[in-house]
């Protein structure tokens, strides 16, 4: 099976992104960060979707799209040299503390549901956005999670950051 990924400094994945418009802004972020962009199917749309493509824009020519059948056949593409970081506004470490290494694989989780607990499992490390404005454990109040295209430039931009790719 080819290896999709060890070519790469940084990746994007997707486990079974649901709402078009969000991965159509994400693919054009990675373009714009020249990331390849994995898709772990089930999707909940169409990739031809008019959503999709119009959050797209006419960048898709310069996107690196591939669309997987499941996670357990994304993670056979995986090489030893690919760490998975899985995210979660859940997680104990912060993105701001993460050393990215080469190879690394940003993997998002369902805009509805997250990272399963399956999934979670696999990663190397699972890592959280600091929300200076999110939930007060005291109150209760505040934002609970940010939008998946937002957490993705977020950390997207960080890992080029960190890796020298800018």
């Amino acid at each position: 099976m080819k290896n999709y990924t060890n070519t790469y400094p940084l990746s994007v994945a997707l486990f079974e992104p649901r709402i078009p418009q969000n991965t159509g802004n994400i693919a054009r972020t990675c373009a714009a960060f020249n990331l390849p962009l994995h898709l772990i199917k089930p999707l909940g749309f169409s990739i031809e979707d008019k959503f999709l493509k119009r959050a797209g824009l006419d960048y898709w020519p310069y996107m690196n799209i591939t669309v997987h059948q499941n996670f357990e056949l994304f993670n056979q593409s995986l090489s030893s040299s690919n760490r998975l970081i899985g995210f979660s506004k859940s997680a104990e470490s912060t993105l701001d503390k993460l050393k990215f290494t080469l190879g690394d694989i940003l993997l998002f989780g369902r805009e509805d549901l997250g990272l399963p607990d399956t999934t979670r499992c696999m990663c190397h490390k699972i890592m959280s956005i600091p929300m200076p404005g999110g939930v007060d454990p005291n109150t209760n109040l505040g934002v609970r999670s940010l939008n998946l295209a937002s957490a993705v430039a977020i950390a997207a931009y960080e890992g080029c950051l960190n890796l020298d790719l800018l």
